[in-house]
């Protein structure tokens, strides 16, 4: 036993063996009840001696507090025997649970053997969605439901007998609301029926309060299963009313407010005065609804007089006065009155008369063509007194102005009538225009209708019926013709080899506009085509069809034979066929392939070779026995997986003479600069294998000859210039003959070293003295450094200022006499030269050429300063304020 300290809420059950947390483990020997906590041992073994204690644990707080040990001792003064189950643990006679809960009903047995237990419902199936627990000691019955509801038994069964516990499960519900109450207003005098509905098990009951206390029946108030009634109300019987709905597992409430109105009549503001202006002829209605309670009586008057029901006149239930077949005697003002006990309110209402409004609108109907325009004149005739207002409508909808893209302009030239210009009108636009003419008494309209001819739409669907080698057979829905008949259909095509859509040959030649079919002819065999259909009547030519599928042709054995059958250079013994490939389109089918025949000048027989790849371009016969420059007639066929198609013209190809056989001699490497070497050789003229030109191989002396790079000439050319190089280098030469079927053999190496570098330092301390015409001018001598070539002479630049291009003085001493024929300012450098190349070059001066006179170097530096400074002077004085000198 556990015997629990009291608790609230739930508590969880478990038992410690021994010493914590050593816990005894639930199976079919042993079961804790969740609704008692006592420990059960259907039969026990000697392992189940020593010490248990209950643990019981809080599921809010987790607060756990353990019992004193029970101690579980063997006994030895006797063996126990078998014997048949006894249920000692089992849910009550009657178990209630609330719909949408989980029930748990326990159901334990001791015996010996231990007992199995099952579980069965007597008066149905246990719930798919119930679970067996513990050893199918606990069943679990999830969200449980009214239909779960039933007679439940478990059974402990063991080889000595069996035993079994039945109990009732019961579901209930809580009330639900299925109908409420709404607040109500009604007049005073009024009747009141009010019902509230609930669901619930057991069936709910009802009672109904009144400000919160009992309302009980009385002469005028009668409460029957949630129905309450009061006849004729009054201002006591306003409040807010309760209506509970309860069982025995609760009770819900709902509530309204009835509100007694008890007041004089009144009217809107805007009901007070009225002015109702109709056509003859038309239906007058005056409306009367007076706000008040009770609700008020109505009466009407004309003037001074009451208004008598006719045939004509009627004062409608709700109030309103109805006038039929409105004339001019019935232009006046109307007084409608509202009374009811507490007091009485009138409003007042003027009817206006006035002549029918008519329209004319013309032309009625017209047939255009597109890009042409049109104006719709609409008129109308109206009462004097009354302004109009036009609207235009196509197809119903109103016409926006501003969306048109400038197509549609409303013109207002007088007051009673107005325009509707249509400009470059488009098909869009054809259909029913509408003219609306508003005034404050009525409404008319009419209708025109535009027709516009225009060019054909597109034709339907373009299906392809029968398609062979170089025919398709195509049908179509027709086109709409635009209200102009359809004159002729063109047949195009597209195919992954055309410039876009093209127009194909048909059959027959000419597709008239009645016809919906027709074939088209001469197509590419193995070609995939789309096609489409154009219309065209007199106006133009219209869109074309959405394409067709896209279809491929049947196969066919090719008909084009490749052209430009030629020779190509080749190897010694070789005879090499080139041709220009057949296209993709005119192939004709798959497994495409040239057929390659020759044979000697002279032979009769032809020797065939098949090339297989449809992108083939060339094909190598090699023969040991043919000399070189030995003529073939060549020709060069097509098949594919249909058959052999046609022959190219027959040609005559010679085989090839091979490569150059003979390497050329009397190389020689000379340099020339520090980058520059040039390279000469000869060649003896061969018979065979004669050269399209020469290849020079170069490296440098550390580098091998495999890493070497190499420059072609082309032609006999017996030279050249390499460039590039790097100076003070050493570099090895080898030149062999080309030609398009190789190389021949490579010459003997030479070598040649490249100069060395020019100096580095330019001439200095450039000294100069003019007389007249002339400059005499001198400089320090150049030294070369010991990696630089060596100063051979000087080169002296000079050029007038504002021109691009130099003279040249060239003088082996550090001077030099340079002419200054024409006024100006010269520019004058100096530049050592060496069998390198010209070295750095020096500062440049200038030198002002002056008629007459002598002039030294250090004079034209004091003559430059000056002047600069005098230039200075100038722009401070133009800049500078004369203050601030």
């Amino acid at each position: 036993m556990c015997s629990p300290p009291p608790h609230s809420p739930e508590i969880i059950y478990s038992w410690v063996f021994n010493e914590f947390p050593s816990f005894v483990v639930e199976d079919s020997r042993r079961f804790i009840s969740q609704e008692t906590g006592n420990l059960y041992i259907s039969k026990v073994q000697t392992s189940d001696v020593g010490s248990y204690i209950c643990l019981v644990k809080n599921t809010v707080t987790n607060a756990r507090v353990l019992s004193p040990p029970t101690p579980l001792t063997l006994r030895n003064d006797g063996v126990m025997g078998e014997y048949e189950p006894k249920i000692e643990v089992h849910f009550p006679f009657t178990v209630t649970a609330a719909k949408g809960t989980t029930v748990k009903m326990e159901c334990f047995a001791l015996g010996n053997p231990v007992p199995t237990i099952t579980w069965m419902k007597l008066n149905g199936y246990i719930p798919n969605k119930a679970r067996l627990r513990k050893s199918q000691a606990v069943l679990e019955i999830p969200n449980v439901q009214l239909d779960d509801a039933g007679l439940y038994e478990c059974r402990a069964e063991n080889s000595r007998g069996k035993n079994s516990f039945r109990g009732q499960l019961q579901v209930y519900t809580y009330p639900h609301w299925i109908e409420k109450l709404n607040d109500t207003q009604l007049d005073s005098g009024s009747p009141l029926r009010w019902e509230c509905k609930a669901t619930g098990k057991p069936r709910p009951t009802y009672r109904w309060l009144k400000n919160g206390a009992a309302l009980l029946p009385q002469s005028r108030v009668e409460m029957v299963n949630g129905v309450l009634m009061i006849r004729s109300v009054n201002q006591s019987d306003a409040g807010m009313y309760q209506c509970l709905a309860e069982n025995k597992y609760g009770a819900i409430y709902a509530s309204a407010e009835l509100k007694i109105l008890a007041s004089a009549p009144t009217f809107a503001l805007n009901q007070l005065k009225k002015t109702v202006i109709v056509t003859k002829g038309r239906e007058v209605i005056i409306e009367c609804k007076p706000q008040g309670s009770p609700k008020p009586t109505i009466s009407w008057k004309k003037g001074d007089k009451a208004v008598r029901e006719n045939k004509r006149i009627a004062i409608l239930p709700d109030g309103s006065l109805r006038i039929l077949n409105a004339s001019k005697s019935d232009e006046g003002k109307y007084v409608c009155r509202g009374e009811n006990v507490f007091g009485s309110a009138e409003i007042i209402a003027s009817v206006s008369i006035k002549e029918p409004t008519r329209i004319e609108l013309t032309p009625k109907r017209t047939e255009l063509t597109v890009g042409e325009s049109i104006v719709l004149n609409c008129k109308a005739i109206h009462d004097p007194s009354l302004d109009v207002t036009f609207y235009w409508t196509l197809k119903g909808q109103p016409i926006d102005f501003e969306k048109e893209g400038g197509h549609f302009e409303s013109i207002r030239a007088q007051a009673s009538s107005a325009d509707l210009m249509i400009r470059n009108i488009l098909l869009m636009h054809a259909g029913r225009y509408g003219c609306r003419v508003q005034t404050t008494a009525d409404s008319v309209s009419d209708e025109a209708e535009l027709l516009v001819r225009g060019p054909p739409g597109p034709p339907g669907i373009v299906i392809v019926e029968e398609i062979t080698e170089s025919t398709a057979t195509l049908s179509w829905s027709p086109a709409a013709d635009n209200h102009s008949p359809i004159s002729a259909y063109n047949l195009q095509a597209r195919s992954p080899f055309s410039l876009g859509w093209q127009t194909v040959k048909t059959v027959p030649e000419v597709i008239t506009g009645d016809m919906e079919s027709a074939m088209a002819v001469d197509l590419n065999p193995w070609v995939e085509y789309e096609f489409r259909v154009v219309a065209t009547n007199p106006i133009g030519t219209g869109d074309p069809s959405t394409p067709s599928r896209m279809i491929r042709t049947n196969e066919a054995v090719p008909k084009t034979a490749p052209t430009n059958v030629r020779g190509r250079s080749g190897r010694r013994h070789e005879l090499v066929i080139a041709w220009e490939p057949v296209s993709e389109e005119f192939q004709n089918g798959e497994g495409f392939g040239y057929i390659v025949a020759f044979r000697p000048n002279g032979t009769r027989g032809w020797k065939e070779k098949m090339v297989t790849s449809s992108e083939a371009s060339k094909f190598i016969y090699r023969d040991e026995s043919v000399p070189p420059l030995t003529p073939f007639e060549v020709k060069v066929g097509v098949y594919n997986n249909k058959g052999d198609g046609p022959f190219s013209q027959i040609v005559v190809i010679c085989s090839a003479e091979g490569e150059p056989s003979v390497a050329p001699t009397d190389v020689k490497a000379t340099s020339v600069s520090v980058s520059e070497i040039l390279v000469a050789w000869k060649h003896t003229k061969e018979s065979l294998g004669r050269p399209q030109g020469f290849e020079v191989g170069y490296w440098k002396d550390m580098e091998q000859e495999d890493s070497a790079e190499t420059v072609k000439t082309r032609g006999n050319e017996s030279s050249v210039v390499l460039t590039g190089l790097e100076g003070n280098t050493l570099y090895h030469f080898t030149v062999r003959a080309y030609n398009g079927a190789g190389y021949g053999p490579p010459s003997s190496e030479v070598s040649a070293t490249t100069k060395k570098s020019p100096p580095s330092q330019p001439p200095g301390s450039l000294r100069w003295e003019q007389q007249g015409a002339q400059v005499s001018l001198g400089w320090e001598p150049v030294t070369p450094l010991a990696n630089e070539s060596e100063v051979v002479g000087y080169k002296v630049f000079y050029r007038q200022e504002g021109h691009s291009n130099s003279q040249v003085i060239e003088t082996q001493k550090p001077q030099a006499i340079v002419p200054l024929p024409d006024a100006g300012v010269y520019i004058i450098e100096v530049r050592a030269c060496s069998e390198g190349g010209e070295g750095t070059a020096s500062s440049q001066i200038r030198v002002p050429s002056y008629s007459g006179g002598k002039v030294t170097s250090a004079q034209s530096t004091l003559h430059t300063l000056s002047t600069s400074w005098s230039s200075v002077a100038l722009l401070l004085a133009l800049v500078i304020p004369s203050t601030s000198w």
